[in-house]
């Protein structure tokens, strides 16, 4: 019995792998390729990749060797190879060796479309090759949500003598590499701007406003109606006057350090053009009637404020729960006008307008106070 030391032993398992590689393919056998672990000068940081998914059309091979001629028994030469283990499981295993795996961040998805090598014979007798790999990345949000993130179209060229399949190995490797920088780096430069990482919601409401005033009027307490502002005909005979108030809102997102970061301009307004008052009605009594129809719907607006402030918004589907929530308030604001002209007999009865001049103030001072 012998001990060879570790510089001789590797020099004879590649021998050993060199003469392996070559009984298969006299034999017309596919060809395995070993992956060789190699330490990433990467640390991911903000995710992980959960799993390795090998969409290729065909699975049994990644590589089509260039044909040299025939084998023992005049059998074709193998003309094909693969990773030992199948691509799915050496590329996992190269994962795991850089410790890519280890749970930290965002759980990512690699999915492999295309993976494979085509080489042909030269005319000074080597083997010219080309490597072409093609990766999809997404991210596992939970929940059965996957949202996709980028894609890699990697490609390497080169040139080896006539040996085993074992030869191009550097070369496949090398692109998958790269593809594992390409996403890291990707990774490093949009986790805090890209709105599929995000990981909060922050909003911010503001009121609308216009430099100049034009047909629209904005709700501001410090800029009250005026019968100025009742510019249309008359439309009906039932009443004095009438305004026609509504609520909406422009929304810019932008995401700021991985939070979603939304400014509502709310807009409580209506148009002069459509207002309209009966001669002989201007009066403050009616004026007041009137602009409290627009207090109504900036209450409606405050209460859909209160209700965005108090939740805490899904980053993959905020935009559902404001739609929801600006819906209710709007239809909170058409049954208040409702009930408000109903209760004061369009303003006839001084004793509910009064009570609902009260509840209005009380309402607003509240909520303006009380964000």
């Amino acid at each position: 019995m012998f001990f060879l030391g570790k510089r001789w032993a590797k020099f004879v398992l590649l021998i050993i792998a060199g003469l392996w590689a070559g009984l298969q393919q006299a034999l017309g056998q596919t060809q395995e390729i070993f992956l060789k672990n190699e330490h990433l000068n990467i640390k991911a940081e903000q995710y992980y990749i959960k799993k390795i998914i090998d969409e290729r059309v065909n699975r049994t091979m990644v590589a089509s060797l260039a044909d040299v001629g025939t084998s023992l028994n005049n059998k074709t030469k193998s003309n094909t190879a693969d990773f030992a283990g199948g691509t799915q499981v050496a590329l996992q295993q190269f994962v795991l060796y850089n410790n890519l795996n280890v749970k930290s961040g965002f759980p990512l998805i690699i999915r492999v479309k295309k993976f494979n090598a085509t080489e042909t014979t030269a005319a000074n007798g080597s083997i010219q090759g080309k490597v072409i790999l093609i990766m999809s990345f997404d991210v596992d949000k939970g929940d059965d949500e996957i949202l996709h993130l980028s894609d890699y179209n990697g490609n390497a060229v080169y040139t080896r003598g006539i040996g085993p399949a074992q030869n191009m190995e550097p070369a496949l490797r090398q692109v998958f590499e790269n593809g594992l920088i390409y996403i890291n780096n990707w990774m490093n430069q949009s986790i805090s701007t890209n709105i599929k990482l995000a990981r909060a919601v922050k909003v911010i409401f503001t009121d609308f406003s216009e430099k100049e005033e034009g047909d629209t009027i904005y709700y501001n307490p410090k800029r009250p109606l005026s019968w100025n502002d009742f510019q249309s005909r008359i439309q009906s005979n039932k009443f004095d006057a009438e305004v026609f108030p509504t609520i909406g809102y422009e929304e810019r997102n932008e995401v700021i350090k991985g939070v979603v970061v939304i400014t509502m301009a709310m807009k409580v307004s209506l148009p002069k053009s459509a207002n309209w008052v009966k001669e002989g009605s201007r009066n403050s009594y009616a004026l007041n009637h009137e602009q409290r129809h627009f207090d109504i719907a900036k209450i409606a607006a405050l209460h859909f404020e209160q209700r965005i402030k108090a939740e805490n918004l899904p980053v993959n589907n905020y935009d559902g729960f404001i739609n929801e929530a600006y819906l209710d308030a709007y239809r909170e604001m058409n049954n208040m006008q409702k009930k408000y002209d109903d209760e004061t007999r369009h303003g006839s009865d001084e004793l509910a307008q009064g009570q609902w001049n009260t509840f209005i103030d009380k309402e607003l001072k509240k909520m303006i106070l009380s964000p």
